[in-house]
């Protein structure tokens, strides 16, 4: 019984100890570079500083939409969120997806399966996934996968914690 306790201790801390190196200590990502051909809504562009991004998002949106992080699955109230409305981005209010194309996918992320107009997001490989970014301010916001129902095909697997939600009836 001893060892069980030991051998757990033991994995918990290895555990925790790559957590906060992944996270504090890991090398910096190489800065993003916009595709040339991206093209946003009206042309509408937000760009800021580092520091002007830190002041302006929470860590966990600074994590996820500029340092493409993933929030923990089933951590975003966005996730169950059913009422009418537009979902936007959290660091320029870019309207990025409708409610109407929003779907259960199961995964814990909330999933669309096409954005509101064509140039809301932009994509780009990472690695065996696509990226979505937001075509204003370049922000990570998630994954898009040909995973999804019909008409498209596609599931925009997203952080909650990179969009606000705006009510159809708040307006």
């Amino acid at each position: 019984m001893k060892q069980n306790r030991l051998f757990l201790l033991i994995a918990l801390l290895l555990a925790g100890g790559l957590w906060a190196y992944g996270t504090f200590f890991a090398l910096p990502r190489l800065p993003h570079r916009r595709p040339a051909d991206a093209t946003s809504p009206g042309n509408r562009r937000v760009e800021k500083t580092d520091a002007e991004w830190r002041k302006l998002l929470t860590w966990s949106q600074y994590r996820v939409m500029r340092n493409r992080g993933t929030e923990w699955p089933n951590s975003s109230p966005l996730t169950h969120e059913h009422q009418a409305g537009t979902y936007v981005c959290a660091g320029c209010r870019n309207p990025l997806f409708a409610s109407q194309t929003k779907f259960e996918s199961g995964t814990g992320w909330p999933s669309f399966y096409k954005p509101l107009v064509p140039n809301a997001i932009y994509t780009e490989p990472d690695g065996n996934r696509t990226e979505v970014r937001c075509s204003v301010c370049d922000a990570h916001l998630g994954h898009v996968f040909e995973d999804g129902p019909e008409p498209t095909g596609l599931r925009y697997c997203m952080n909650g914690v990179a969009m606000l939600f705006r009510s159809a009836t708040a307006r």
